[in-house]
């Protein structure tokens, strides 16, 4: 049997401040759809310069605690600087060097493979958009 390529976006509203938005039951609906109890790959991407995606156990303190390190890490202060030379979100545009834009997750059975505690998340710390864009691609 030849393997498909099924693909779709999710529009996911972020807000104005910095979040972790839940990925995981979205990933699940897509699965459901497409995969038809089938073994794969599912890819997610946000084609955004200010997000990146993580596996992460979310509810427990760890979401706060990734914003926060991330806030050590990139302090949301005036030092960043666009290319132009203007102050901007150029701190923002750092976060998919450290969180990167991409997952690639195993699929077992038509579900995401994941540990009992591991969700997939959009993090963002854009303090100006209030949507962004991730693509859901299934290969099985």
């Amino acid at each position: 049997m030849t393997g498909t390529f099924t693909t779709r976006t999710v529009d996911v509203t972020t807000g104005s401040t910095e979040t972790m938005h839940d990925l995981t039951s979205a990933c699940s609906v897509f699965l459901r759809e497409v995969a038809h109890g089938r073994d794969g790959l599912l890819n997610i991407f946000t084609p955004h310069a200010t997000s990146g995606l993580a596996v992460i156990e979310t509810g427990a303190g760890s979401d706060n605690d990734l914003l926060a390190a991330l806030g050590e890490v990139l302090p949301p202060d005036d030092r960043w600087r666009e290319r132009h030379g203007s102050g901007g979100p150029g701190r923002d545009h750092m976060l998919p060097a450290l969180v990167p834009p991409h997952a690639t997750l195993p699929v077992v059975g038509g579900e995401l493979e994941l540990g009992a505690s591991q969700s997939v998340v959009l993090v963002t710390t854009g303090r100006g958009g209030a949507d962004g864009r991730v693509r859901l691609s299934f290969l099985g």
